[in-house]
């Protein structure tokens, strides 16, 4: 048996973090993201795709897991005002949260560039109870997501390796074929594929201009 492995570290901190950062915030629990999502969808009802076009993200806080693995890259806001209202708070946390499936993009052109061809994501764990990330992780990559009806992934799979181990089922495959429980499936809207092109390529010129500043001396 063998994998690939490439992933991205405490992105879910890193909303949390934006929303202790931020004047407008405060305690960054479900309540707030929700409260945050609702006004992205109605700026984003106002706005369309030109919401928050000029503020960046490069979500590096905590160093770059995949594809660069480097654990001391920072992380980068370019496009701030003095606007400290809440509305500002929701266009940063939208931006944060859309740089996170950018470097999801990124990881999944280092791994297709290298031999696969990933076309669909299964995604498990906290990110499922967000919404607004599971419809970015479909447009911002170009590939089709499927949210598993299981809320505990980890439950699931453990639960699997044991009903193999006490012989249950003939193997590993087996069992997870039988008690897996299926997902809703999720597909980009390639409307949006112009906006998050040009996303990505902000997004790659920034690693760009990052490493350009660590090398002066």
């Amino acid at each position: 048996l063998w994998l690939s492995e490439g992933g991205q570290s405490a992105t879910g901190a890193l909303l949390d973090h934006i929303i202790r950062w931020h004047g407008a915030g405060g305690e960054p629990d479900a309540a707030m993201h929700a409260r945050i999502a609702r006004r992205i969808a109605e700026l984003r009802n106002v706005e369309g795709e030109n919401l928050a076009a000029r503020l960046h993200v490069l979500p590096d806080f905590h160093g770059n897991r995949s594809p660069l693995a480097d654990p001391h890259a920072v992380g980068v806001i370019s496009g701030l005002t003095l606007d400290s209202s809440f509305d500002s708070l929701c266009k940063l946390y939208w931006r944060t949260a859309v740089s996170i499936a950018l470097g999801v993009r990124h990881v999944l052109e280092a791994l297709n560039e290298n031999g696969y061809l990933i076309d669909t994501l299964h995604v498990t764990g906290g990110h499922t109870k967000n919404p607004l990330l599971m419809e970015l992780y479909a447009d911002a990559t170009g590939c089709t997501v499927v949210e598993p009806l299981a809320d505990e992934a980890v439950l699931l799979g453990t639960g699997m390796i044991a009903a193999t181990a006490a012989g249950l089922f003939p193997d590993l495959n087996a069992a997870c074929v039988a008690m897996q429980q299926g997902g809703k499936t999720r597909e980009p809207n390639s409307a949006a594929a112009g906006r998050f092109d040009r996303d990505y390529r902000v997004f790659l010129e920034m690693h760009r201009q990052r490493q350009a500043l660590d090398e002066i001396r």
